[in-house]
């Protein structure tokens, strides 16, 4: 998303004054703030601690601060400093883990293994806060499906995560991964067999019965849009997504592309 842009982090006084400047009109309004743009998270400790006091100091009636969150920069926080970040407001953590496996994880330079993947995950759910993790689905192209899938619930299973969403792989234009599939190193699912991977994430997440976690495919990459509260609705969520397979394997062709 932020290939080409040159990173920067902006001063204390220049946050301060956009925060300012969103106060001047709608600090009675102002509920939940997202902090932008990339990942906030690669700030000090400090600093974002200072953010969110000079938040709680402009918006009376704020509940909530979420931010995105990378796993290295989640790896470099302890669980005491995100337990600090969360008494101090923010909230809420936005993951994309992609994936549990190590081989897609090398594949696609996530820069962390499964096992730095899940701890990160982990570590953000024992400090308190919530998370809202992502998934995508075929990232390991057909051959690595079922190896993508187990890995992925396993770590589900572990990172216990509030919110979990499914997103299907886009290839994009400038991409590896589309350089790959036009030189015939890059075997895509199909709509159906996005599905199937999804089935098998789900068949083999098991979450404590107590333990709500919120599950959407709701995106703009998703064929199919499914909701449910797992483990709760897990068995209803596996009707729906065996129907959305008979419904896609009707299917002929569909367009790989993505020309955004």
């Amino acid at each position: 998303m932020y290939r080409g842009v040159p990173f920067q982090i902006l001063k204390d006084e220049e946050i301060s004054r956009q925060i300012a400047l969103a106060a001047h009109y709608g600090k009675n309004k102002v509920r939940r703030v997202f902090l932008a743009d990339g990942d906030a998270l690669v700030l000090p400790t400090a600093k974002l601690l200072k953010i969110l006091q000079v938040l709680r100091e402009q918006f009376p009636h704020l509940q909530r601060v979420a931010s995105y969150a990378a796993p290295k920069d989640i790896l470099r926080k302890s669980e005491e400093e995100l337990r600090q970040l969360k008494e101090a407001g923010l909230k809420l953590l936005y993951y994309g883990m992609e994936t549990g496996d190590d081989a897609t994880l090398k594949a696609v330079n996530k820069g962390v293994d499964g096992e730095q993947a899940v701890e990160a995950g982990r570590r953000v759910t024992a400090s308190g806060m919530k998370l809202s993790m992502m998934i995508i689905l075929g990232l390991a192209g057909a051959e690595g499906s079922e190896r993508h899938a187990l890995a992925t619930a396993k770590a589900i299973n572990i990172i216990k995560p509030t919110h979990l969403s499914a997103l299907c792989l886009m290839l994009y234009r400038g991409s590896e991964l589309l350089d790959q599939y036009e030189a015939g190193k890059f075997n895509p699912l199909s709509p159906a067999g996005l599905m199937r991977e999804l089935k098998l994430i789900i068949e083999n997440i098991d979450l404590p019965a107590d333990r709500h976690c919120l599950f959407r495919s709701n995106h703009v990459s998703n064929y199919v849009q499914l909701a449910a509260t797992l483990p709760h609705d897990k068995q209803r969520l596996l009707r729906d997504i065996d129907y959305s397979i008979a419904q896609l394997s009707k299917l002929k062709s569909w367009d790989v592309y993505n020309y955004n």
